[in-house]
């Protein structure tokens, strides 16, 4: 099992019906084929960390992921979502033993990122989200 988790607050401005918005295009990303188990809700923890949120989904495997993050609901709900985002932390781990576990979900990012720039810079734009995918660049 691969489980990513993002925590995230919406950017000062961003009116409750963004944020419903954002919230059901996270939960329809979330409920895709590929997703294992899913939550988007409030983030519990340390309010002086200035993240409100989180999403999490699990996927079986490296197959399952990269057909996750390919999915019509999760490309077309990254335009929706990322843009009322004011910070971004991510995270991720799995019970698989494969020593290049990382490397390998490390690729499959960059590989999104060379198929769709435009995301890639999107996601840049985040405060606090270069270096959450552990490639350097995010």
């Amino acid at each position: 099992m691969i489980v990513n988790t993002l925590r995230f607050s919406f950017k000062d401005g961003t009116s409750k019906e963004d944020e419903e918005a954002v919230l059901a295009a996270m939960r329809r990303t979330a409920s895709t084929e590929p997703v294992a188990f899913s939550t988007v809700g409030r983030y519990t923890g340390d309010p002086a960390e200035g993240f409100t949120h989180v999403y999490c989904a699990g996927v079986s495997d490296l197959t399952a992921l990269e057909r996750y993050m390919h999915e019509k609901a999760h490309l077309d709900g990254d335009w929706l979502i990322i843009p009322h985002l004011a910070q971004l932390s991510a995270f991720r781990f799995s019970d698989d033993p494969d020593p290049d576990l990382d490397a390998k979900i490390l690729a499959l990012h960059a590989r999104k990122v060379e198929l769709y720039p435009e995301w890639g810079r999107l996601l840049d734009a985040i405060p606090g989200a270069q270096g959450s995918f552990g490639d350097g660049t995010r």
